[in-house]
């Protein structure tokens, strides 16, 4: 008995959300922070707040996250949380010397109303930031949007606080990255020097949240995009912005400062959404597409044509991030599955426009929701009204995958109970061909397990 008790008749709910398919803005925040090296994240609030966002990512990464609290006490939540702010920034260059303090809010700083760019001026002004050090911030309220709309508030500041005007363009483009794996991020690094084109990639939380075992602690690793490279942001000639819920904001207020034009593109998951970023790159950059990536692209179309009469018609469920949803709904369309059902946490308006845009004569009895109410609760509710072949999603669905006996694939934040997500991409041909396999092995395992005795065979 786990989520059996849901009912398959739905009640309209106006306030009330069941199993959200999000969490809170400043996971996102801090996710983001540790995408520059030598950056400090820094949970304004309390101190259970900080320790919760510490271990939502911990665990998902299986790796420490170092990050900052100002610690709020009663009095603080009282009377504002400035004095402990500025008490944390100075202990905080200190002790712990690092480049750049990104400071993002909680629930409990902004409901008092901290202002949070007032405190940071005095900090400098009381000169409590060394000369060459940083101190940025954003506002992230957990009680509006979710993880990913922190993840965008936090990429906005820094180009808010690093990116500089230039007159002369350089041969350099921007490849601003939505939330996914340090893996994806190296596969987007691993492309582009394929391709012989010069990008600045941030965040870059490769060689961060998946630095290597060598035996000795650092408490910055040596990955994450560099504090010249933010700055040379503001010289290249254009921007790619991947995943637009995290990325555009950033992109817009690159072009308003530093006239830096952009183009806003899905993240590449799958074959279409691979084709449009290896085309747009090329483009930007004014390079050619090698034959080492054309090879990758024609594996994953023979890959596609292999497996087709497993996959076509089957009915898929999947929940997550907006940025993930949308490229990957394009993908099970390519390989001729249905995705009938699709929810996601986060708010906006234009989940709505591409999930229509893909989905209203393709597979017109899919059912899709965003936003508030948009949980794991309707989402089960839908699946007990007429079952699906497969799950796809964090590891929260676990539980509608046992009840119901559904084939499962884990993708999206968080995964908390599998290793290994965070170090093979999804993104890319190459990723596409990794995220194929495993949809393959997960109906294909569900085959073998349920089928009688006389069905079992050796060669499917």
């Amino acid at each position: 008995m786990l989520l059996r008790h849901t009912t398959e008749n739905i009640i309209d709910r106006t306030a009330l959300t069941i199993n959200p398919a999000k969490t809170c803005q400043p996971i996102g925040a801090m996710y983001a922070a540790l995408g520059v090296h030598g950056c400090l994240p820094h949970s304004h609030g309390s101190q259970g707040c900080c320790s919760y966002h510490r271990s939502a990512l911990t665990r998902h990464y299986k790796e420490p996250v170092m990050a900052s609290t100002s610690s709020f006490t009663e009095g603080s939540s009282v009377f504002g949380g400035q004095a402990n702010l500025l008490q944390a920034v100075e202990t905080i260059f200190q002790v712990y010397n690092p480049d750049i303090i990104a400071v993002h809010t909680t629930c409990l700083s902004e409901t008092i109303g901290d202002d949070v760019n007032q405190i940071a001026q005095k900090a400098r002004d009381d000169g409590k930031v060394p000369a060459g050090k940083y101190l940025i911030h954003c506002n992230t309220p957990s009680y509006v949007g979710s993880h990913v709309t922190g993840y965008a508030n936090m990429v906005t500041s820094l180009v808010k606080h690093f990116s500089a005007k230039s007159v002369n363009k350089i041969n350099q483009i921007n490849v601003i990255s939505g939330w996914v794996e340090p893996s994806d991020m190296r596969e987007i690094k691993r492309i582009a020097a394929d391709m012989h084109a010069k990008i600045v990639l941030f965040p870059d939380t490769s060689d961060v949240m998946d630095a290597p075992m060598t035996g000795k602690h650092e408490f910055y690793p040596k990955g994450g995009v560099t504090i010249p490279e933010l700055i040379s942001t503001g010289h290249s000639k254009s921007t790619i912005g991947l995943g637009p819920f995290c990325t555009e904001d950033a992109a817009i207020l690159l072009d308003n400062k530093c006239k830096v034009k952009f183009d806003i593109l899905e993240i590449p998951i799958g074959l279409k959404a691979t084709d449009n970023f290896i085309m747009s790159l090329s483009r930007a950059a004014g390079v050619q597409v090698p034959y080492s990536i054309t090879a990758e692209r024609g594996r994953l179309i023979d890959m596609i044509t292999d497996m087709h009469k497993y996959l076509f018609g089957k009915r898929v469920a999947l929940y997550g991030d907006p940025d993930i949803l949308v490229p990957l709904t394009e993908f099970l369309l390519t390989l001729d599955m249905k995705p009938v059902y699709i929810v996601s946490g986060t708010p906006g308006k234009r989940f709505d426009v591409s999930m229509s845009k893909l989905l209203s004569k393709t597979v017109p009895e899919a059912k899709y929701k965003n936003g508030e109410r948009a949980d794991m609760y309707l989402m089960h509710q839908w699946i007990k009204q007429e079952s699906v072949d497969l799950l796809i999603g964090n590891t929260y669905g676990k539980y509608i995958s046992r009840d119901e006996n559904i084939p499962f694939v884990r993708l999206g934040f968080p995964i908390l109970d599998r290793v290994g997500h965070s170090y093979f991409p999804t993104i890319g041909y190459a990723g596409a061909m990794h995220l194929l396999t495993n949809i393959l092995n997960a109906i294909m395992d569900k085959q073998d397990r349920d089928c009688p005795e006389e069905k079992m065979e050796l060669v499917m």
